[in-house]
């Protein structure tokens, strides 16, 4: 039931005869636990449920969305449920696909997201965080997929707020490195299909990842141990000025308090913040300056 977000049909629940058996119907058992669990949970599975299926649809137009008889069975009832009538349900994805082409529309909702890094021209987002967002965004980012398929090891997404661009980030070390370095960028212009792609491998002083828990949901279980070492950096004024944006912000004895005194250890002793970052997030993945 809380995966549908709505009354399941009885060939969609399997103890649908013992709850009958008990209860007389589904309908009078739902209601028995709406009265007991309160009726903000349930609002709030079927309103996600609503937004998924608006943005299937959507981006269902790209393949040619199909006829409400082809749908499985479990989709034509989540239409009907949902929206009334599939043609209300295409309706209303179809609206939320044109404003995805609305740069104010695009930038607003930006604005609001609760999940990403925003910046004055962009918001940044992971892509086990895209999910979470709202549907605007999922359709908006949900086009570039249409247009380019998958990016391979892409895993930060780019949203460019007001010129109709998504960008398709590559950081191999995102989860184990304090702050990864960018190696890829795929960037396509939605208005005018114009794809640019950026090969960092052999750069010296690639772009660099810092923050990295504003780029997920709160509820990955990443989201903390980043957090933390946020945290530290802050205190110790290591995200004071923008030259950590690049790798040779955080490498080299010049580096803006490279090493700095751990909260806990021994009076007068040190410890370089490379070494605070994998004790954070994980061991390296690779040989060498864990800020490269």
């Amino acid at each position: 039931m809380p995966a549908l977000g709505r009354l399941p049909d009885p060939v969609e629940f399997p103890d649908a005869p013992a709850v009958i058996e008990r209860f007389g119907s589904l309908k009078r058992a739902f209601a028995v636990i709406h009265r007991i669990t309160g009726p903000e949970t349930w609002e709030s599975i079927a309103a996600r449920r609503r937004e998924d299926l608006l943005v299937y649809l959507a981006l269902a137009r790209f393949r040619k969305r199909p006829a409400l008889s082809l749908l499985p069975l479990t989709l034509q009832r989540d239409m009907k449920a949902f929206f009334g009538t599939y043609t209300r349900a295409c309706t209303e994805a179809d609206a939320l696909l044109f404003k995805a082409g609305q740069a104010d529309a695009i930038d607003e909702a930006c604005k609001r997201s609760a999940v990403g890094k925003l910046l004055p021209d962009d918001l940044y987002v992971h892509r086990d965080a895209i999910e979470t967002l709202e549907p605007l965004l999922r359709i908006y980012e949900g086009c570039g997929r249409a247009f380019l398929g998958e990016v391979e090891d892409a895993n930060v997404i780019k949203i460019h707020r007001r010129t109709g661009k998504l960008s398709y980030l590559v950081y191999p070390d995102f989860d184990d490195e304090p702050h990864p370095a960018l190696v890829r960028c795929v960037k396509l212009n939605l208005r005018t299909r114009q794809l640019e792609c950026y090969d960092y491998n052999q750069s010296t002083n690639p772009p660099v990842l810092h923050r990295k828990e504003a780029f997920l949901h709160p509820s990955d279980e990443r989201h903390g141990k980043f957090a933390r070492l946020t945290a530290q950096e802050e205190k110790h004024g290591l995200l004071e000025d923008t030259s950590g944006d690049r790798h040779a912000g955080w490498v080299g004895p010049a580096a803006r308090g490279a090493r700095v005194l751990l909260e806990g250890a021994p009076a007068g002793s040190t410890q370089d913040l490379r070494a605070v970052g994998r004790n954070e997030v994980g061991p390296a993945s690779r040989a060498g300056p864990a800020y490269r």
